[in-house]
């Protein structure tokens, strides 16, 4: 008889420790989470918050073109208008041998190294959202391989006109 209870003792420890080890096992999932909330007075960011990250200009074989990039931005200044410039001028596609250069607008105005309006003081003040768009020259024939650029689009708050 104490055999067969030591042994039903023993089976209900085992039985107790594994639904304990079962009851031990856990899943976990980490979640990085963020936000960017931009001035309520000067701001100027793409609407896709993943432009910039991995932009790729396709070769159109049919034309020998490489398309356009395009982002839309919102912007907006209360207290005047928007510059922008490429920080260091206009930046070309490179491969180490050759250029492509690069056009760069936003909302129409051409830029360059240097600041300038590209949205003006009764625009700003609402708030508009605005084409960036950038062009590259059409490749010469013995230009091929893998070209790229990082180029650097700063916007400025301007002060308001007096």
């Amino acid at each position: 008889m104490f055999k067969k209870i030591a042994f039903a003792a023993s089976m209900v420890v085992v039985s107790l420790s594994s639904a304990v080890a079962f009851a031990a096992e856990e899943s976990r999932s980490s979640i990085q989470i963020s936000a960017s909330i931009p001035s309520k007075v000067f701001h100027a960011q793409p609407r896709d918050p993943n432009f910039g990250k991995d932009e790729k200009m396709n070769y159109v074989l049919a034309t020998g073109e490489l398309t356009a990039l395009r982002a839309l931005y919102d912007v907006r200044h209360t207290s005047g208008g928007i510059g922008a410039y490429i920080e260091g001028g206009p930046q070309a596609l490179h491969n180490g041998a050759n250029n492509i250069p690069l056009t760069y607008t936003f909302n129409g105005v051409t830029l360059t190294g240097a600041s300038q309006e590209v949205v003006t003081e009764a625009a700003a003040a609402g708030g508009i959202s605005a084409d960036l768009v950038i062009t590259a020259a059409k490749p010469g024939d013995t230009q091929n391989g893998e070209y790229s650029a990082t180029p650097v689009l700063i916007f400025d708050a301007l002060a308001k006109a007096s």
